[in-house]
């Protein structure tokens, strides 16, 4: 076989224009990045030139307003009083003054053949079986009406049972009389014991009293 000769390599240095090239394209480069860089970073501005003030705050307390006096709350008038009538007081008239009893002492009489004489309301009352006491009549009592009397009874001597009642003195009113009549007839002695008794009654506002 034939040996191929080696040729020598040789170092062959590019075109000088391509070298101008690749410089310029650096500068051009360069150039334009300091642009770019001056637009973004504006130059410091010197403030020497301009004059200082000093400014003091100061805060002042606001001024303490005076609290307004309270509004008067205009109140409701009172009612008027109401009229006051004098009351009417009607005068009570006094009932007229009834005349006291008079006090009849008993009259004893002498007992003949036995037979009992007249005997006082105090001893009779000692032998009366029964003896109601008189009512006071509604319309006696509704008007007021008053007063004293009298009143006479007769007795059986056998039965003890009285036969009459009499007022021997009036109380000053007929349905007065007749209440204490109607009562002192139901009366009932001891047989015997009494013929006679006078019996003093008096009417008040409480009933009858003897």
């Amino acid at each position: 076989m034939a040996k191929t000769a080696i040729k020598p390599l040789l170092y062959r240095p590019p075109p000088r224009w391509q070298w101008w090239a690749a410089f310029g394209g650096a500068v051009a480069i360069h150039l334009t990045a300091v642009a770019l860089a001056q637009k973004r970073e504006p130059p410091p501005v010197d403030l020497s030139d301009f004059p200082t003030a000093v400014v003091v705050a100061t805060l002042e307390a606001p001024e303490e307003q005076p609290t307004p006096p309270p509004e008067d709350i205009p109140l409701p008038e009172p009612p008027p009083p109401p009229e006051i009538k004098p009351e009417y007081v009607e005068e009570a008239t006094p009932p007229p003054k009834q005349p006291k009893a008079q006090k009849i002492a008993p009259i004893k009489a002498p007992q003949q053949a036995g037979r009992p004489g007249t005997m006082s309301i105090s001893g009779a009352k000692a032998l009366a079986t029964y003896a109601p006491k008189p009512q006071y009549p509604y319309e006696a009592r509704a008007h007021h009406i008053m007063g004293s009397g009298v009143c006479v009874v007769d007795v059986d001597p056998g039965s003890g049972s009285v036969t009459s009642a009499t007022m021997a003195q009036s109380i000053g009113n007929q349905i007065l009389d007749n209440a204490a009549t109607s009562a002192f007839r139901q009366w009932r002695f001891k047989p015997g014991s009494v013929s006679k008794v006078k019996i003093p009654i008096t009417y008040t506002m409480t009933g009858a009293s003897y």
